[in-house]
């Protein structure tokens, strides 16, 4: 192996011979001073790590990934929130339903056992899940959406069905139907009958029906009290004026329990039998008036069996 060296100032060279081994020795010295010096400079210029914080972990994006979940939460509390206003709403709004489903039941006079809005809808069926995608926030919110625009829709329905089961019921209630009593028998019908004083022929303004002494009398239609009192006759008298210009009269009660001006409901109890005026024996005598006039009770008596 032969080494040339040159000179600058002087322009000679010089030649060294080594043996094969020698080179080989020097060869392989120089390329570990090469390794070392490349090693020490790469230390050098290499610049310090990231300091770690305890308890989060490293990532190459650790300046950008905190803001970006920050973002994340905010989104998800705005959508949670909106979901939660959404779902009041939504509560509310069943809560009248339910309570308008009840009032129709009620009208209706359906079934509380068919209809029981205090109970859960039977529903069931196995569970079986969904290839698609599972909704979104935005979707859900949708999906909301349309669901309270078919509550509204319901809603509205069934308030117009109050209205008009209400008014058919106010309707009916003011129709004159019915017993006076809910027990007893027809002693006395309405027309020419022998007086039972003097036996001779007169007119029965109405209809007697015999009870117990003490049993209730009731009103066939709602209606206004128009008279309490004693009547001539009569004994102590009770008279209800009705829609359409119908009245009803209830005479020789026990005892009266209502006052002029009263609001009366059909059904509700206004006085006692008993055998007060110009009486045989405890009965109440019913009639019915249309515009001032008498009118035979039987018609009006016969439509609560009918249901007319």
């Amino acid at each position: 192996m032969h080494i040339i060296f040159m000179s600058r100032r002087h322009g000679a060279a010089r030649s060294l011979t080594l043996a094969p081994r020698h080179g080989l020795l020097l060869a392989t010295l120089l390329l570990g001073c090469s390794l070392a010096a490349g090693v020490v400079l790469g230390s050098w210029i290499r610049p310090d790590p990231l300091p770690v914080v305890p308890g989060e972990a490293v990532s190459e994006t650790s300046g950008i990934l905190p803001q970006e979940l920050a973002e994340a939460r905010a989104a998800a509390q705005r959508e949670l929130d909106a979901l939660g206003v959404h779902l009041a709403e939504l509560q509310a709004r069943m809560i009248r339903i339910d309570a308008l489903g009840e009032r129709l039941s009620e009208l209706a006079d359906l079934d509380g056992g068919e209809f029981d809005f205090s109970q859960p809808v039977g529903q069931g069926g196995p569970d079986e899940g969904l290839d698609s995608e599972p909704y979104r926030g935005s979707e859900v919110l949708g999906s909301l959406d349309a669901l309270a625009a078919r509550i509204d829709g319901r809603e509205q329905q069934l308030e117009a069905m109050e209205r008009v089961l209400a008014a058919r019921q106010r309707e009916d209630a003011s129709q004159v139907a019915g017993r006076p009593v809910l027990s007893g028998y027809q002693s006395s019908a309405y027309g020419l009958r022998s007086d039972p004083f003097h036996g001779r022929a007169r007119a029965h303004k109405g209809v007697d029906f015999a009870a117990r002494r003490g049993t209730e009398i009731v009103a066939v239609a709602a209606g206004v009290v128009t008279w309490a009192g004693r009547k001539s006759g009569y004994g102590w008298t009770v008279e209800v004026g009705h829609a359409d210009g119908y009245s009803t009269l209830y005479a020789h009660n026990q005892r009266n329990l209502v006052q002029v001006g009263e609001l009366v409901q059909r059904g509700q109890t206004i006085a006692l039998v008993g055998s007060s005026g110009r009486s045989t024996g405890p009965h109440v005598h019913f009639e019915v008036k249309k515009n001032g006039r008498q009118v035979n009770p039987a018609s009006y008596i016969a439509r609560a069996s009918s249901g007319e």
